[in-house]
């Protein structure tokens, strides 16, 4: 056997392992789940040639069936990825450290990683506040209109920011210029303030949080609402501060020291 063989594409495949990695992909869309007949039209494949991978994503625990015969994706996923180290490590120290902090300032809060290309939201907490604004667990954001996306590639080398652009698609938008001129004056601050792109009345903070070898890892946020009543409103630079201070002990609990890495 040459050696082209060997190494060509077509050795390394696995259709079921294919197959089954579109399933999965597919249901991730699907909040109301589809049926197996849905899922081959969807995937341009017939029903037979999926039954034997749906049944063995069922018996493993990666999705299940409802009354209605319509297939979800379980939460066998997320508890795999929980084991991932740094995302163990970071929802171990963080969850108390958020907590404290969405009751100080009233607010939630949530904690994101970079994933594939987008922010992946990998903890989030609530204030005791009857009026909040959060993100949902688990969220794929794109980068562009996230104070997290600045923060985390606003303390990227070159290589790292042009894979990161890679990932997320190099587009030539006017959203991913304002994303890129953002990024030094997010580095020089320390961390990210401003309007929200997508939802009014929201000012988004961001701040990192840095490891061990003082590389950013993930980005602890606020959607600072706005209210108009209530007596725990906190000015939103005084939440700020507080969440910057939050994210310099996380990052000497990651081992950066208390100075966050910077």
């Amino acid at each position: 056997m040459s050696m082209d063989a060997d190494t060509s594409d077509n050795k390394y495949r696995a259709p079921a392992l294919s197959k089954g990695l579109d399933i999965l992909e597919l249901l991730s869309f699907a909040d109301d789940g589809l049926s197996q007949s849905d899922i081959g039209k969807k995937l341009g494949r017939t029903t037979s040639e999926i039954f034997r991978v749906l049944m063995v994503l069922r018996e493993r625990g990666y999705v299940d069936l409802d009354d209605a015969e319509r297939y979800h994706l379980t939460t066998r996923l997320f508890e795999v990825a929980n084991r991932h180290p740094i995302i163990r490590r970071l929802t171990a120290i963080a969850g108390d450290e958020m907590q404290k902090l969405a009751n100080r300032i009233s607010q939630s809060i949530h904690l994101c990683i970079l994933s594939s290309g987008n922010l992946l939201v990998i903890a989030q907490v609530d204030c005791p506040d009857t009026n909040v604004n959060t993100v949902r667990l688990g969220a794929s954001i794109p980068i562009d209109d996230s104070a997290s996306g600045r923060v985390l590639a606003a303390f990227m080398n070159e290589d790292e920011l042009s894979n990161l652009l890679t990932l997320a698609g190099n587009e030539t938008s006017s959203r991913r210029a304002r994303f890129l001129a953002d990024l030094p004056e997010v580095r020089k601050a320390g961390y990210c303030q401003g309007k929200s792109l997508t939802i009014e009345g929201v000012t988004n903070i961001s701040a990192p949080v840095f490891d061990f070898s003082g590389k950013v890892v993930a980005a602890v946020t606020t959607p600072f609402i706005h209210r108009l009543t209530g007596t725990n409103n906190m000015p939103v630079d005084e939440a700020r501060e507080l969440l910057v201070q939050t994210c310099s002990e996380l990052s000497r609990r990651m081992g950066a020291g208390a100075t966050g890495g910077n």
